[in-house]
């Protein structure tokens, strides 16, 4: 993709997170997420269309409700700002040859639909997970039909089956591993946690076996790193309860993007690479 289809596709999310922030409000309060439409929780006014353009509304209102002027959580415009460079991220990932042969194009299209898709599952249910300490079932099952559908579509169309091998195995691998870590100490890993590492698992297999590896490491190195910080400062103790699928999904990602790389710099160093 050239710079314009980047920005594009930055500004497409933008938007969809803008749609997020209703998700992560009322699936756990098992809400409707097309209606009624979106409104201030202080006053009921209904938010105007110029009042909801991502980002920059909030900014333009000073973060205050034009009706009744009560603060609007800075959450808002950070939700939207985080999938939009999430969505340019993935359009940078993903470069799509628009001259490549028809199959291998279509094919590419359907990869980058896919990690669109685990973009925008990443920030709901990073944002859920954080509110209520949950992972719904409502978003991560179907997770596993979506990713599988368009990975087996996209090799299909590009003739290439390579990687649903190492997809399989990744997702099995994922979620048996945080599966026996559920069952070994229950208090600190929840079955929400179990369900969505096999998803996980499946798209970073998908990609290849360093993504796999450095994504799933990512996230214990990323979450143990934040719960020092938090028994540094005083915010918590050992007892205390932090959201894990956050840091789940934060290292899936440093995997997608960085993973490659890492894993074979972390090679060349034996003079393995």
């Amino acid at each position: 993709m050239d710079g314009l289809s980047v920005v594009i596709v930055g500004i497409l999310g933008l938007i969809v997170g803008s749609f997020l922030n209703v998700v992560v409000y009322r699936v756990p309060r098992g809400e409707s997420v097309v209606s009624p439409p979106s409104t201030c929780p202080n006053c009921g006014a209904r938010i105007a269309p110029r009042d909801n353009v991502p980002v920059l509304s909030w900014l333009v209102l000073r973060g205050r409700c034009r009706n009744c002027q009560e603060s609007i959580s800075a959450r808002y415009p950070v939700v939207e700002a985080i999938t939009g460079l999430l969505f340019a991220g993935v359009a940078l990932r993903f470069r799509i040859a628009v001259d490549a042969p028809t199959g291998i194009l279509v094919g590419s299209v359907l990869v980058v639909v896919l990690f669109l898709f685990f973009a925008s599952v990443s920030v709901a249910l990073a944002g859920i997970d954080i509110d209520i300490h949950r992972l719904p079932n409502f978003i991560v099952l179907p997770s596993y039909a979506v990713a599988i559908v368009l990975m087996v579509a996209a090799s299909i169309a590009a003739n290439d089956y390579s990687l649903l091998l190492p997809a399989a195995i990744g997702g099995a691998a994922l979620f048996a591993a945080y599966l026996l870590m559920a069952l070994v100490y229950p208090g600190g890993m929840g079955f929400g946690d179990v369900k969505l590492a096999g998803v996980i698992g499946l798209l970073l297999g998908f990609m290849g076996w360093g993504e796999l590896i450095v994504g799933a490491f990512s996230a214990f190195l990323l979450g143990g790193l934040f719960g020092i910080a938090l028994l540094v400062s005083r915010r918590a103790n050992r007892r205390s309860g932090i959201p894990f699928g956050p840091w789940m999904l934060a290292g899936a990602w440093v995997g997608i993007f960085f993973g490659d790389r890492v894993w074979n710099g972390y090679l060349g160093l034996f003079g393995l690479a």
